[in-house]
């Protein structure tokens, strides 16, 4: 997976600037600061400090000016969870350090309920399926309505009505219990939630769709494009990327030129490797080499994000070719060597 890089000063928002001001200071500095803040404070911009990515040194340098500070080295920066652990640690205790940690690497939100309600639903229904009626009667009535419908409906039909009927005759929860059941949501669920590597659900999908023949891919993604168009572009991205044209013989490369833009097609190529580039520049004419080259070499730098966006026009553009029979994508097994 790609780093982000901020290149921009512009696009910066006021967390993002608290956040590398934070990250380029000297740590006992960042330290005495953070002594300065509550929880909640040091919570949001320690979010944004473990999320920050790579922090070119010019962005470092206009928000150093801004400030009417000139920094003496300004070195890139990335923010990760480390380093804003680390900072933290010179500030307060284990303890405390530990559980804003475990609030920022968790699912997004201020409080439990909040968190609970960005938990996927089937990883909440098999944690719910263990507990008492009438906690998860209490834990259902805390979530957003539609996360707790997709949650109940997950789980056993009596169960389900059971909780239900708890719901209907609960009465107002006093705090006492609310706070033990949140400290023991985030103690026992939350903690172990936030200390797991769970795998991306749409790369685990677009696995399954590789793995497919090509008839039976085609009707599964139909499907999946009908019910969540944005789940079945990311799925489409992860199964074939930019870097998996090379699975496009010399042909299919000219005939996928003769389709698409040259100049999203030079802002793709800033950011792929030697051998992608080699793989376009082999299949056009010297001449047409030449130019997209000069046009690579005058753009200057170009942010991530569109290198991105215009690789994936490219990917997707392969796609539709591929799918109306007009060049072949190799899966790389023998099956797939041409006899001659």
């Amino acid at each position: 997976m790609k780093q982000n890089v901020i290149d921009d000063y512009n696009l910066l928002s006021g967390q993002q600037k608290a956040a590398i001001l934070m990250m380029s200071l000297d740590e006992d500095k960042s330290a005495a600061i953070f002594a300065l803040m509550d929880d909640e404070e040091i919570k949001e911009l320690s979010v944004i400090m473990a999320s920050l990515g790579k922090v070119n040194s010019n962005v470092v340098e206009q928000l150093f000016a801004e400030f009417n500070d000139k920094l003496s080295s300004a070195g890139t920066l990335i923010g990760t969870y480390e380093s804003t652990e680390r900072l933290l640690s010179k500030a307060m205790d284990k303890e405390r350090v530990a559980s804003i940690m475990e609030e920022i690497r968790g699912p997004a939100g201020r409080t439990m309920w909040d968190k609970l309600g960005n938990v996927n639903e089937h990883v909440l229904a098999n944690y719910l399926k263990n507990e008492y009626p009438q906690t998860i009667a209490v834990i259902l009535s805390k979530i957003r309505p539609e996360h707790a419908a997709k949650v109940i409906a997950l789980l056993p039909e009596n169960f389900a009505m059971e909780i239900v009927m708890r719901m209907l005759r609960m009465d107002s929860v006093q705090k006492e219990v609310l706070d033990g059941l949140e400290k023991t949501l985030r103690k026992e669920f939350m903690s172990n939630l936030s200390k797991s590597t769970r795998r991306d659900s749409h790369e685990l999908i677009a696995d399954i769709f590789n793995s497919l023949d090509r008839g039976t891919e085609t009707r599964f993604m139909d499907a999946l494009e009908d019910r969540n168009p944005e789940s079945a572009e990311r799925v489409k991205s992860l199964m074939f990327t930019f870097e998996d044209l090379v699975r496009v013989d010399s042909q299919g490369i000219q005939i996928l030129l003769r389709n698409i833009d040259k100049d999203k097609l030079a802002i793709a190529l800033k950011g792929s490797s030697d051998t992608i580039k080699d793989l376009f520049f082999s299949n056009m004419s010297s001449r047409a080499g030449k130019i997209i080259k000069e046009d690579m070499e005058a753009m200057g730098p170009v942010r991530l994000r569109d290198v991105e966006e215009a690789q994936l026009y490219i990917v997707n553009t392969t796609k539709e070719l591929s799918n109306a029979g007009e060049i072949v994508i190799s899966e790389g097994k023998d099956s797939d060597e041409m006899i001659y």
